[in-house]
């Protein structure tokens, strides 16, 4: 049987805001008892929970009653402070180990976190399995609420524009946004858009041809998902279904690959183009018109839109233009009559919404 105390306590029953004022007793047995004119009660010491301290005060709680409060002085007999429960500055394990140790720990765990979050995306990204991006693209992207041009003439020469520059049996699926930006993008799940403004800006099949292969490229080579993580992190994939759609919009239209990653790109729609028998000079002639008019060329970053987050369009329209092939007799990509239609659709899908931005 232990030493028994006796020192006075202020205290809240928890079931109202009437503060009673007495003594708290310890029998030596284990039972803490509060005696007051407006409140008795007892109860076992393993009940009793560190709570705060205050000036001159330190507050326990009961785990049994939340509401509970027991206000004690804070210089308390050592043998009665031996059974109450110890006093937590910063939470149990660190005042286990101590502030030094615990600070340090987590700086050395922070410092993995960062470094799995900047390499993570890299390994991670070509691991995961085609159908869950498909899951991911569809639930983030959907058919972008409408806002996807159709119309037959339109349909039929893009996916002919498609199948020239996409062999694989399982073609990627393909559109036209009616938006005005001169910009593509690769979206998770196999899907690219070529934006309307970008279609506009394009001066023959040619052009779009090689823009489409690239991004086509990106899907084949699995830089989408990389991408996606770099650029997002990992909490798009729970709350990009959440997101409005110009938000995704805007967020996938900045999604930057790196510089390997769009040459491979690159690479890789250049091969599709010689296979498919698509002269490389229109997409150099594009590129070439993008240096012009803003400004870059192959030592210079490019300025804005889709180019912002490639090499420049100077070193892209000189790799294209040394892809071709001086003794090849190209045959067109599209007629005339389905170039055209590419260029109307936009302005001819009486359904297709248009993005507002503001």
């Amino acid at each position: 049987m232990g030493e028994a105390f006796t020192i006075p306590a202020d205290w809240y029953d928890g079931t109202n805001a009437v503060r009673h004022s007495g003594q708290l007793a310890w029998d030596g047995r284990g039972t803490f008892m509060l005696d007051a004119p407006t409140d008795r009660q007892s109860f076992a010491a393993s009940d009793l929970r560190f709570g705060e301290t205050r000036p001159g005060k330190i507050v326990y709680r009961r785990e049994s009653v939340p509401d509970f409060r027991l206000i004690l002085p804070q210089d308390v007999p050592p043998g009665l402070a031996a059974q109450l429960p110890p006093k937590k500055d910063y939470g149990a394990w660190v005042d286990r180990l101590g502030l030094g140790k615990a600070a340090a720990i987590f700086a050395m765990v922070s410092a993995m976190a960062v470094a799995l979050f900047l390499t993570a995306p890299d390994w991670l990204g070509p691991r995961i399995p085609a159908s869950w991006e498909r899951n991911i693209g569809d639930a983030m992207i959907g058919d972008f609420g409408g806002r996807i041009c159709h119309t037959p003439a339109g349909d039929a020469a893009l996916a002919k524009l498609l199948a020239r520059v996409d062999p694989s049996e399982e073609k990627v699926r393909a559109g036209i946004a009616n938006m005005s930006m001169v910009n593509a993008v690769a979206l998770p799940g196999g899907q690219v858009l070529l934006f309307d403004g970008l279609v506009q800006q394009a001066e023959s099949a040619e052009e779009l041809a090689g823009v489409l292969a690239h991004e086509v490229g990106h899907v084949r080579e699995r830089h989408v998902m990389t991408a996606l993580l770099r650029q997002f992190g990992l909490s798009i994939l729970l709350a990009g279904a959440d997101s409005g759609v110009t938000n995704g919009v805007f967020g996938l239209a900045s999604m930057g690959y790196s510089r390997e990653a769009e040459r491979e790109a690159d690479e890789y729609a250049r091969a599709r183009m010689a296979e498919g028998d698509i002269s490389p000079l229109g997409a150099a002639g594009f590129f070439e018109r993008m240096s012009e008019e803003h400004g870059d060329n192959a030592d210079t970053p490019a300025l804005a839109g889709w180019l912002a987050s490639h090499p420049s369009s100077g070193e892209r329209a000189e790799a294209y233009r040394d892809a071709a092939d001086d003794d090849a007799r190209y045959t067109p990509v599209l007629t005339p009559e389905e170039f055209a239609a590419l260029k109307s659709m936009c302005e001819e899908d009486p359904d297709v919404e248009a993005f507002d931005f503001f």
